[in-house]
This record gives C-alpha cells, sequence and structure tokens, in this order.
C-alpha cells in the first residue's frame, strides 16, 4: 500500500452531511454547509465545516477537524439541536461513504455557547469534532 497523498480527499463536510441528513426524529430542518435562503440564525440549522486537519502516512488517513454551528429560534433549542448533531456525530464510526471509511471519533469542543453577531436574534451553539478516514 501507498502511503503518499492520494491526489485528493473524500469530501468530508458530505461525508458529515450525509450521516446527519439520515438521522431519524432529527431536531434541525436543514443540514449543509451554507445557510438555506432567508437565514436569519433563528431556524432549527446544522451547519457543517471542515476547520483544518492533517494527513497521516502512516495510517493512510484524512484527520479533518469538523465544525458544527447549530441555530434555533431560541437559545434551549439550539441548544438540543447542538446536542442532537453531537450525539449523532459522535456515532458516525465505520459509516462509509465518498471512498473513505470513518475508523475514529474525537469530541475537540463539545456544544458551546457563542454568539452570531451577523444575524439578530440569534441563537448559535458551535462544536469541534475530529473524524479519522481511512481511504479505500
Amino acid at each position: 500500500m501507498t502511503t503518499s497523498p492520494p491526489s485528493s480527499l473524500p469530501d468530508v463536510e458530505l461525508v458529515v452531511i450525509d450521516w446527519l441528513k439520515n438521522t431519524a426524529s432529527a431536531p434541525w430542518t436543514t443540514v449543509d454547509r451554507v445557510p438555506p435562503s432567508g437565514f436569519d440564525g433563528t431556524q432549527a440549522v446544522v451547519l457543517v465545516s471542515r476547520m483544518g486537519g492533517a494527513w497521516i502516512d502512516t495510517t493512510y488517513e484524512d484527520v479533518p477537524i469538523i465544525q458544527l454551528e447549530c441555530y434555533g429560534s431560541t437559545k434551549l433549542i439550539a441548544m438540543t439541536v447542538a446536542m442532537a448533531a453531537r450525539a449523532r456525530l459522535l456515532a458516525i464510526d465505520g459509516f462509509v461513504d465518498g471512498g473513505a471509511t470513518v475508523v475514529m471519533v474525537t469530541e475537540c469542543d463539545g456544544p458551546r455557547w457563542l454568539p452570531d453577531y451577523l444575524h439578530n436574534g440569534a441563537n448559535r451553539y458551535v462544536s469541534m469534532t475530529q473524524l479519522n478516514l481511512r481511504m479505500a
């Protein structure tokens, strides 16, 4: 097996979005990389962003750090969305998508309140999770 980085890595944002979208009874209405049209910060939304990470040659893994921004109409609803998204993401171990398998999940920073000053009335919790993706 080669240990040089592949010419492209799986789209980890899409992997996480696919995983979260397949959640029964999810408290969010939207999960995506970008806010939905008309977004004002009060909708039940989860935004997924890759915030960095590294390639590990010895295990042939991409190790991205994923940020979840979770919104709701109230602080309590935003926390409910954040805790549900957190629980679901921490259960992603073993998921196969986009040419990679998630082999490990590590919470880096659990949901924390972080005001969104771009949207008046927004309620937002942010968390960071590291995934280890083994390439096919």
